[in-house]
């Protein structure tokens, strides 16, 4: 069973609560934990992790390089690239931060002085946790491209360990990376806010996931910093509704003290053992 928790919009919970329904679930099944936001990944800070048993380098992408000895500084490359990644200063040189790797120039060089070649653009990190259960996490490297296929890796990490459900954590938005995570799971929590832009980015998620025929529940954070919102968005939601969690200053207390919300003495963590036990209820475990 892999449960993906995703929204349009940044900054609504989806770390908060993937940590802490990973938390719950591993108390009688088989987890593995996913932090698919390779951009910015945060899910380890929820479990209270800062370093980890492993980093393995990896390669998703590929960049172009000249070689100077056989260029004839004809200038067709810097015609061909439509990303400007190629300068011309006494020589003709690709400027590794814009090119992506698309090939045109390899495939117009009149002279083969150009190689189109994999390069490191990120890396995958693993941690078995205190609770029993691994977490798999990965990092783009800055000014590098290739998330969406860092995160295939990523799951195809995840599928090495023995389990029974697992939390792949998305990131924002529904880019290639939020589409590489919500392809092929069985169910997906959506998370939302109760603000204009909340509400709108939800509806947009919702179209990623009804485009792979997902089936998914709605939960809404912080809801109680705009009740009359809040209400509309679960009248929308309809059976689709898992339930919705409080604001409370004591949750980035949690993270602050790298201390899982759901071993903390807030609100919240009853709130959130309720959608644990609906979400269970909707998807028979």
């Amino acid at each position: 069973m892999k449960i993906v928790i995703a929204s349009g919009k940044g900054g609504v919970g989806k770390s908060m609560l993937a940590s802490s329904l990973a938390l719950l679930f591993s108390k009688n099944k088989r987890v593995v934990a996913c932090d698919c936001d390779v951009d910015a990944p945060n899910l380890g800070l929820w479990l209270g992790i800062t370093e980890y048993d492993s980093i393995e380098k990896i390669s998703t992408s590929v960049k172009a390089t000249i070689d100077q000895e056989k260029c004839i500084k004809c200038g067709k490359c810097k015609e061909a690239c439509r990303f400007f990644a190629i300068e011309e200063n006494d020589v003709f040189r690709v400027n590794p931060f814009l090119c992506e790797g698309c090939g045109a120039c390899e495939l117009i060089c009149p002279v083969g002085a150009i190689e189109v070649n994999p390069v490191k653009n990120g890396e995958i990190r693993i941690k078995k946790t205190e609770y029993g259960f691994p977490l798999i996490t990965a990092q783009l490297y800055p000014g590098e491209s290739g998330s969406g296929k860092i995160v295939e890796e990523l799951r195809k990490r995840a599928e090495r360990y023995e389990h029974d459900i697992m939390i792949l954590d998305a990131a924002a938005g529904i880019g290639c990376p939020v589409i590489a995570s919500v392809r092929g799971c069985d169910y997906s929590i959506l998370v939302t806010e109760p603000t204009p832009s909340g509400f709108s980015d939800l509806e947009r998620i919702l179209e990623v996931v009804n485009h792979f025929n997902i089936p998914y529940g709605i939960v809404i954070n912080k809801w109680d910093i705009n009740p009359k919102l809040s209400e509309e968005i679960e009248e929308w939601s309809g059976d689709r509704f898992l339930g919705k969690i409080s604001y409370d200053r004591k949750v980035i207390d949690s993270i602050v003290n790298l201390k899982p919300v759901i071993f903390s003495d807030s609100k919240v963590v009853s709130e959130i053992k309720e959608i644990y036990e609906e979400l269970k209820a909707k998807v028979l475990l």
